[in-house]
């Protein structure tokens, strides 16, 4: 039964509509997927319907932007109440955070000699969709100024990065206590994906797993042998599940649907702790 927590769409990053992120998940023998789009539920309705025609289940989720100590942290948030109010509240004002966001990147760029505009960055997002440096990436190639999403990261949109700008985004353990408070249940999403930039250390998990923390997302591309050795004994000590996901975006990053899975049982787990009212989506 392959099952993959973490995949996004054109809501957010990703580049595929959620309808197609599912017919995709069944080309691939996924039973289940969950759509976990940054800040937005706004998919779900979508993924929904398209779960029920191609005989795959939907985890509705989402992925939290959150931070801890000056540190960004994701956090995954399923079957959460999309409608409660201080969680949509603080979703939205990272939203908009990220909208003007993408205007100071912009001109950090421009003024670097990087020629960009806002206008050529909304172009490679859907209307409405959670803006991200993704769509600064995709911006970056069509102008001609990198060959992908990758390069452009590595040399111009990376966290250390002259041209990086931080936006809104609560601290995780408030964040923890929201998502159980409207019902969902909470993972850490790559919790130590070193590579990518600063993680929080084994101390800030212990609090998050006080505050409500379910799970961590142990099994991902960005997790190598000694990563996932350690989460899965902190996961044991903490009292958490463990999760493996893909993180797929479509073509903007190079991860696979099912690269990584969850075990049928933590799904289960995750179903039994939801308050919300929110389901699974199966036919």
């Amino acid at each position: 039964m392959p099952i993959d927590l973490h995949t996004h769409s054109n809501a957010s990053d990703g580049t595929l509509d959620p309808a197609e992120v599912v017919a995709e998940a069944a080309r691939h023998g996924l039973t289940t997927l969950a759509l976990t789009d940054h800040d937005t539920t706004a998919g779900w309705d979508e993924a929904g319907e398209a779960a029920l025609r191609n005989g795959v289940a939907l985890v509705p989720g989402v992925e939290i932007s959150t931070h801890h100590g000056g540190v960004s942290i994701h956090l995954l948030a399923y079957l959460v109440d999309p409608a409660d109010p201080a969680l949509t509240e603080e979703m939205e004002r990272a939203r908009a955070s990220r909208d003007t966001r993408m205007e100071r990147m912009v001109a950090k760029l421009a003024e670097g000699g990087i020629p960009i505009t806002i206008e050529e960055v909304l172009e490679q997002a859907t209307p409405g969709a959670t803006l991200g440096r993704p769509h600064i990436a995709d911006a970056l190639v069509a102008a001609g100024h990198v060959r992908g999403r990758n390069e452009a990261f590595d040399e111009l949109l990376h966290d250390r990065s002259p041209y990086y700008v931080r936006h809104y985004a609560p601290d995780v353990l408030r964040a923890v206590r929201l998502v159980r408070a409207a019902g969902g249940v909470p993972v850490m999403a790559h919790p130590f994906a070193n590579r990518r930039g600063r993680t929080v250390g084994d101390e800030v998990i212990e609090q998050m797993a006080a505050a409500g923390l379910a799970g961590l997302e142990v099994y991902h591309r960005d997790h190598f042998g000694p990563e996932r050795l350690h989460g899965e004994a902190l996961a044991d000590r903490l009292g958490l599940f463990v999760t493996g996901s893909s993180d797929f975006h479509g073509a903007g990053k190079e991860n696979r649907l099912g690269e990584n899975t969850t075990d049928p049982a933590v799904l289960a787990q995750i179903e039994e702790q939801a308050t919300s009212g929110v389901t699974v989506v199966r036919r």
